[in-house]
């Protein structure tokens, strides 16, 4: 069982910067590939970056493309979202979640950390 915890929300203005933390724990990090999804208020979850186990391709939704930056360290068991140039909408709260296959559904999620961007 993995459990992921993310840190580092808040509130900023907009074009501010702020990153996220996901720490893994219970499970071989480098097993899973990871990634960041956020839901807003009224709104459905969405994907917003993703980021494989090993060979570290990304993928971005393309609302983020550009802005935001995910990455990862295996040593240290932790997934980062860097979110640059931030905008009112990307106000949401922020999970992090693992999966050890390459495609299909994610096996484990964290319970979210809020980012709100102020206009």
């Amino acid at each position: 069982q993995v459990q992921l915890v993310e840190s580092g929300g808040g509130l900023v203005q907009a074009g501010g910067s702020l990153r996220l933390s996901c720490a893994a724990s219970g499970g071989t990090f480098s097993s899973y590939n990871m990634g960041w999804f956020r839901q807003a208020p009224g709104k459905e979850r969405e994907f917003v970056a993703h980021i494989t186990r090993i060979v570290k391709n990304t993928y971005y939704a393309d609302s983020v493309k550009g802005r935001f930056t995910i990455s990862r360290d295996n040593a240290k068991s932790t997934v980062y979202l860097q979110m640059n140039s931030l905008k009112p909408e990307d106000t949401a709260i922020y999970y992090c979640a693992a999966r050890a296959s390459s495609v299909g559904a994610y096996d484990y999620w964290g319970q979210g950390t809020q980012v709100t961007v102020s206009s």
